[in-house]
């Protein structure tokens, strides 16, 4: 066979291999045995040995092809990977549905897809190629774990149309899956997976993909991050067009015209879900509309237009051996029952959170106690009610103290509060979790700097406050506990780098009551520097949208402290950045081209994607919607426009290209 037969005889197996394997994994309708496939692919493999100059990432015999790698890489994700928010019951689903409804004006169907517990994954395309996999991580950042997911038969390493886009899903273990792994592992005398779940997970985290190949892990679809695919109007449209590519969705999902129908998916499935070969913990609840969605938009961590319903808690019975206090970086005081390790969930639990000290009173809990506690999703193990038949006489009644555990002042019950607070700001404790806080990722996101580190930094008294982590030395790190020369360098190194983040990391990492992530952008998007935002008064504050009264407030009597002043202060003098360094309303000129414009974007560009274009346009004020309407304004369309330029056309909407868009730019 010369060489341009082989090119033929190649591809021509590749297709077939493929489509095979599209049958057997997606449609599950294998249309030829496993022999018939196995020979193909030896057939393959072979003409692959003999022209190793034609083997590429897309071919089949690819899939468990990778070397083991010593670490897996960071990858950030351009749109972030954001978590939904939860309902626990009809009650919940009904106020999420009345929320959505204030927010649109208009009717609105949904769609209802099985929640897969799992590992959320981003899958990315260049030209039609599988080219990254990775995981969620935090949202923002995850890791790169291509060659682990290349050994899922369900993911297409090319997909059948040649597209740049980014798709979302859930990759899991399958029962069938779970059983023989743990069978395995037994016979080993490896400790078995508690649950699919971390089972998937850790398979996805090995380093070595010819591990994660023998796991037998599966794969469904349900979302996009970047989507240059198809002009599409509705969610429900995106997930038959994703089947079309080659993707594995779900094929229980259904599109719901009221709430009713939503809450008889959930009620089915609550029942049903038994019958699956694989694990769901709820049901996603989505606005089908598009346009809906990007009007109703997001909060700082979940969208406004989707909804996770949670499954009633699982409930398990255990003993309370102790009670134990902690104090949280805002002072308060919190219980927690210490138990008889129980299984919930999947999942040991050996501590459960008792709230307050009225919940111990209401309850009537003591230690000794035979409790029912419940996990529902992902928060904290809860007792639920106390086994009252199975009292001694021996347990022990609790009082809660009335001095700080930490610190030893005196505990205060703040007005309109049922937590009691230590109010020493020079609390140990808080300042413990001050910090932890303060360096987490999400605020100035100071890599390495983990609670053992800082608990080994307190330990040694080498800080006090947050400026003290700005003044370490090398020398004193090197005393820590399993801290070695690369491990300070690199640490010092990102406690360097943190100065220069913007204002809002800053403000966010500084702890202020009710500021979260969102109101910390807000406030800095608003104010611009931190100096101005320390003088504002609660009047300018309250005019600011989405600032209530309580936020308002708490930030004017945070700033009112001298203390706190005193350590703004002191971080300037230290070097980090006290300045918003996004765009600025300032900067946005209110005679902006696209100040107040409805902006549709549509077709192919070429020096710019359609997600850099909306970027871009939203910074000078303008609102970008997915369907041209008599609402719209301006349709920037690249090649092969489509039904959008028609309609723009029909509706006398004016039109620009790629090149307008720029000279607009510039201007």
């Amino acid at each position: 066979m010369n060489r341009e037969e082989a090119i033929e005889q190649i591809k021509s197996l590749r297709e077939e291999l493929e489509q095979y394997n599209h049958e057997y994994h997606v449609l599950d309708q294998p249309s030829v045995s496993d022999y018939q496939y196995d020979m193909k692919m030896q057939e393959l493999l072979k003409l692959e040995e003999a022209h190793p100059d034609l083997v590429t990432s897309d071919s089949p015999s690819q899939r468990v092809g990778g070397e083991p790698l010593d670490a897996f890489q960071k990858v950030q994700h351009t749109i972030p990977m954001l978590s939904l928010g939860n309902a626990f019951n009809e009650e919940e689903l009904r106020e999420f549905d009345r929320r959505v409804r204030e927010g649109v004006d208009e009717d609105v169907s949904y769609v209802c897809e099985l929640k897969i517990d799992g590992l959320a994954i981003s899958l990315r395309y260049e030209d039609g190629v599988f080219t990254q996999g990775a995981t969620r991580g935090d949202g923002t950042t995850g890791e790169d774990i291509t060659q682990n997911l290349r050994t899922i038969n369900s993911i297409p390493l090319r997909i059948k149309e040649e597209e740049t886009i980014e798709v979302r899903g859930e990759a899991f273990m399958p029962h069938r899956s779970f059983i023989a792994l743990n069978e395995a592992r037994e016979e080993s005398e490896e400790e078995p997976f508690a649950n699919p779940r971390n089972a998937a997970a850790g398979s996805l985290r090995q380093l070595d993909p010819k591990i994660a190949a023998s796991r037998n892990l599966d794969i469904f679809l349900y979302g996009v991050g970047q989507w240059d695919a198809g002009e599409l109007e509705s969610h429900s449209e995106r997930l038959e067009y994703m089947q079309k590519l080659g993707f594995k969705t779900n094929p229980e999902w259904k599109k719901c015209p009221t709430i009713e129908d939503v809450i008889t998916y959930v009620n089915t499935w609550t029942e049903a879900r038994e019958n699956l070969n694989y694990e769901i913990d709820g049901i996603v609840i989505k606005v089908d509309n598009l346009d809906q969605q990007e009007e109703l938009g997001f909060t700082a961590k979940n969208p406004r237009w989707a909804v996770a319903y949670k499954f009633p808690a699982e409930e398990a019975i255990t003993k309370i051996t102790d009670i134990e206090l902690s104090v949280g970086r805002t002072g308060a005081v919190t219980p927690t029952a210490v138990l008889e390790a129980v299984k919930v969930a999947g999942t040991t639990v050996k501590r459960a959170s008792l709230h307050n000290k009225d919940l111990i009173r209401e309850k009537d809990i003591r230690i000794g106690d035979t409790v029912v506690i419940k996990k529902a999703g992902d928060i904290i193990p809860e007792v639920v009610r106390v086994v009252f038949d199975e009292r001694t006489g021996d347990e022990e009644e609790y009082f809660m103290p009335e001095t700080c555990p930490e610190c030893g002042s005196e505990l205060e019950h703040l007005e309109e509060e049922v937590a009691l607070r230590c109010l020493n700001p020079n609390c140990p404790a808080q300042l413990r979790e001050a910090l932890i806080h303060f360096v987490s990722r999400n605020a100035m996101n100071i890599d390495g700097l983990g609670e053992k580190v800082i608990a080994q930094l307190f330990r040694e008294d080498l800080v006090h406050t947050i400026a003290d982590l700005y003044k370490l030395e090398k020398e004193a790190l090197l005393e820590l506990e399993r801290m070695g020369e690369k491990s300070a360098d690199n640490l010092l190194n990102a406690i360097e780098a943190s100065k220069e983040n913007s204002m809002e990391r800053l403000l966010f990492g500084l702890g202020i009551r009710f500021v979260g992530e969102k109101a910390a952008k807000t406030l800095s998007q608003e104010f611009e520097t931190m100096e101005r935002l320390s003088q504002a008064t609660y009047d300018e504050l309250i005019e600011i949208y989405e600032i209530g009264e309580k936020l308002a407030d708490s930030v004017v009597r945070y700033f009112e402290k001298p203390q706190v002043l005193e350590l703004i202060q002191e971080l300037k003098a230290l070097g980090l950045n006290l300045e918003y360094l996004g765009q600025k309303k300032s900067q946005a000129a209110e005679d902006s081209i696209f100040n107040g414009k409805t902006v549709v974007i549509t077709g192919k560009m070429e020096e710019y994607n359609r997600s850099e274009i909306k970027e871009r346009v939203e910074a000078f004020g303008a609102k970008v919607t997915s369907s041209v309407s008599k609402k719209t304004d301006l349709l920037i369309a690249g090649e092969d426009a489509g039904s959008k330029f028609d309609k723009a056309q029909e509706l006398g909407i004016e039109i620009w290209d790629e090149q307008r868009f720029i000279e607009a730019l510039n201007q």
